[in-house]
């Protein structure tokens, strides 16, 4: 039964207004514990009462915010641990988006479209010291949108869309704080030489090595995040850092 109009729109906007919340909390705007005001989030965001309330709502699922006994919501820290957690669970089903691709076989046009896309990665990597980092994170997205559709599979492509809204899960997670850092920085050159070699093991139809660099690949995020953690600098330059403790 196909929606009406009325909720197309009302869902529509309680997506909005989850994409905002969002990027209040994770961009510092929002501090820990802080309490999120429905009042205020509606006018600060442009909509009205009733999506904010179903994005909080849908926030709270998320893990992104908490649940406080007063009532109402409040932006939430994340340990460590749970961060790591929450990119392992990434690479489980991204190494299993890949294993199914060199299993199940991909399309010779979609090869090629990966293909191009690996062109542009090596572009942009070819020069670590001056790395072009919206273009990375914007080419980095579309390989890992890609990787999901390669699978065959709707289940593994909605849960890694899922997955990849958990909190720091996401492969484009903490991307500009790299600039900051050079060890952290020629990762990315390692990273796309992983994007490679997935890519090679679905056409060979190698579905274990496709597996296992896939979730090595985003274990490589996890590393990262502990460099940066331990480097107190970052605290302060990277607001989602703040949303971190040890």
């Amino acid at each position: 039964m196909a929606l009406s109009p009325r909720s197309e729109r009302a869902g529509s906007l309680s997506v909005k207004a989850a994409l905002g919340i969002r990027e209040l909390v994770f961009s510092g705007e929002v501090a820990p514990g802080e309490r999120l005001s429905e009042i205020t989030l509606s006018s600060r965001l442009g909509l009205s009462r009733t999506p904010i309330r179903a994005a909080l709502a849908q926030l709270e699922q998320e893990g992104v915010l908490e649940a406080i006994p007063s009532g109402g919501y409040a932006a939430r820290r994340f340990t460590q641990s749970e961060v790591a957690d929450a990119i392992e669970l990434r690479g489980v089903l991204e190494g299993t988006a890949a294993r199914f691709a060199a299993e199940r076989g991909v399309a010779p046009f979609r090869l090629q479209a990966v293909h191009g896309l690996l062109a542009e990665l090596d572009r942009i990597v070819a020069a670590p010291d001056d790395m072009d980092f919206e273009a990375y994170m914007a080419r980095n997205g579309e390989f890992h949108e890609q990787l999901q559709t390669l699978s065959g599979s709707d289940i593994i492509r909605r849960e890694l869309e899922r997955v990849s809204r958990l909190p720091f899960a996401g492969p484009n997670n903490f991307i500009t704080a790299q600039a900051e850092m050079p060890e952290v920085r020629a990762s990315l050159v390692v990273a796309q030489t992983q994007h490679r070699a997935i890519v090679n093991a679905i056409e060979m139809r190698e579905g274990t090595r496709a597996e296992a660099i896939a979730r090595e690949h985003a274990r490589l995020a996890r590393t990262n995040l502990d460099l940066m953690i331990e480097d107190g600098r970052l605290m302060t330059k990277v607001p989602g850092l703040s949303l971190v403790s040890g």
